[in-house]
């Protein structure tokens, strides 16, 4: 017979027994070892950060009309492996239209273009050592002209390529970015650049 311990709700002490035909398999309910990599991750220290600073940046989404009347889409790859859209940094005194035209041609070679309408503004943060950046990208619809087949991509892109709209945006890093593709090419078919 098994005492009950003080207090009308405390539990009783009887060892627990297995049946006898069960047998476990202690090696399969053994404790796992600790992912090193994950640990490294919960422990590392990030740098402090110490400075917040704005940027702002201007680009375009780029396309053109094949020789089957199709729209494409021009991207480029980026030196970390990522698909994304010419843009770059606004400098002091430039309208974010000018900077989206001018970053475009330094950045694709493409000489030619027709800057339409502005698609909207996509925020986002990154680090960069002890300093947070607040980046806002503006973004135009942009129509390539003349000769868009001859492009010069600057040394650092990885790869610049005319893809089908809707293989643009599956391969599109940035599924904000991705977004306003399908803006654009809802303005394109309804004649609203």
């Amino acid at each position: 017979m098994t005492s009950k311990p003080e207090g009308e709700n405390a539990p009783m002490n009887v060892p627990r027994q297995d049946p006898p035909d069960l047998e476990l398999d202690k090696r399969r309910f053994s404790t796992p070892k600790p992912i090193q990599g994950f640990r490294n991750f919960v422990t590392k220290r990030r740098p402090v950060i110490e400075e917040v600073v704005r940027e702002t940046t201007s680009g375009g989404i780029v396309f053109r009309h094949n020789d089957e009347k199709q729209v494409e889409i021009l991207l480029i790859q980026d030196a970390k492996g990522r698909w994304t859209i010419p843009k770059g940094h606004v400098e002091e005194g430039e309208e974010t239209k000018y900077t989206a035209e001018r970053e475009i041609n330094e950045e694709t070679g493409l000489q030619e273009m027709k800057v339409g309408s502005y698609l909207g503004k996509v925020n986002f943060r990154y680090r960069r050592a002890h300093t947070l950046v607040l980046m806002t990208m503006h973004i135009f619809l942009v129509e390539g002209l003349g000769d868009t087949n001859k492009l010069q991509g600057e040394d650092w892109l990885m790869d610049m390529k005319w893809l089908p709209a809707t293989e643009a945006v599956d391969k599109i890093a940035y599924e904000d970015i991705g977004k306003l593709i399908l803006i654009g090419m809802k303005r394109i078919r309804e004649g609203k650049f």
